[in-house]
């Protein structure tokens, strides 16, 4: 089987012949074939199979409403005790309020998390799961957010639960592998969802985790994922796919998965990149307390918006939409009205 990534250019002088890459900010001229058997070689964009070239440069629909011809930040409101970067801080509706008021002036999503999917994280029972969970989005939608709201969930109970609250979209990092009653529930409400590829449940998922080739792997499991949900009749209008940067993977797998994230665009469906503040940040730029990886976080963040990422999944929200404003304005022909 042959694959094919895009090489990503930002150049505002975009010469005759590029193609836009998923009908975004990026383009691409060039493209690195790849295969199992063989060393990847760059051949010419217009060689490119004509049903792959369509997935590659098609316009991704909106994605709850929001569109996505510039990218979009998620802002990370985890209502757990344990979670490896703010556990604690925003168990309470109130402060859970306070804190998706402060980030909906930069993100555009609100994703709120009731279980602690850090590496070695235990299981959290459906029922705590939702008393964490469902009052904190009906406490957001009366306080006046109106930004789409995410549910960071494995589990059908807790999907529901959410939705009835005021949910729009489903975030599961197992892509409907944890809980087989989550995808026809996606499916008969028709939420918007985001499929992640995770080796292993977090309890032992860095223990030892092994690819052949992780970026063929990852694309793979994910071409899988997708052909699973359109299956049960949800269709890829409404789906995100995630490659799962830290869920069963090494550094290097980390950093192979980044530098090729191109690739994933031949999937058809828009790009989530969640690298914020998680481990291989500190161990790289020497930052041990995860509240203090903002810039490595950014750095990451700023390397998928170079490839076409859609989606950045973030903690510290205002930093990164200053960044991302002066990427755009280096790098586009002109800056997004953001109001």
């Amino acid at each position: 089987m042959e694959y094919f990534r895009p090489i990503a250019m930002t150049d505002p002088a975009r010469p005759a012949g590029a193609f836009a890459l998923a009908g975004g900010w990026c383009w691409f001229d060039r493209v690195e074939l790849l295969s199992r058997a063989a060393q990847g070689r760059v051949i010419p964009a217009a060689q490119v199979p004509a049903p792959v070239l369509h997935r590659l440069t098609a316009p991704r629909p909106a994605f709850a409403g929001l569109t996505l011809d510039r990218p979009r930040l998620m802002g990370i409101l985890n209502v757990t005790p344990d979670s490896f970067s703010d556990g604690g801080r925003f168990l309470a509706p109130e402060a859970a309020l306070a804190q998706a008021q402060a980030m909906a002036a930069g993100a555009e999503i609100i994703d709120v998390g009731g279980e602690s999917t850090r590496p070695g994280a235990a299981e959290v029972p459906v029922e705590e799961e939702i008393a964490r969970t469902a009052p904190v989005i009906r406490a957001l939608r009366d306080g006046g957010l109106s930004a789409p709201i995410s549910i960071d969930t494995r589990k059908a109970p807790v999907a529901e639960a959410a939705l009835a609250a005021g949910a729009t979209i489903v975030n599961d990092v197992s892509a409907f592998d944890f809980d087989p009653a989550l995808g026809p529930l996606v499916a008969r409400s028709e939420a918007p969802v985001v499929l992640m590829h995770a080796q292993g449940v977090p309890a032992t998922m860095q223990d030892n985790p092994l690819y052949g080739d992780v970026l063929l792997d990852v694309y793979d499991a994910l071409a899988q994922r997708l052909a699973r949900a359109e299956a049960l009749g949800i269709d890829r209008t409404r789906i995100v796919l995630d490659p799962g940067i830290g869920f069963g993977k090494t550094q290097a797998h980390n950093l192979a998965l980044i530098r090729g994230l191109s690739l994933f665009h031949g999937l058809g469906c828009a790009i989530l990149l969640g690298t914020s503040r998680k481990r291989f940040i500190g161990a790289i730029g020497r930052a041990e307390a995860p509240e203090t990886r903002a810039p490595g976080s950014i750095a990451t963040a700023l390397a998928g918006v170079a490839q076409g990422v859609q989606v950045l999944r973030v903690h510290d929200v205002a930093e990164t939409r200053q960044a991302l404003r002066l990427w755009q304005a280096l790098n586009t022909d002109h800056l997004e009205d953001e109001a």
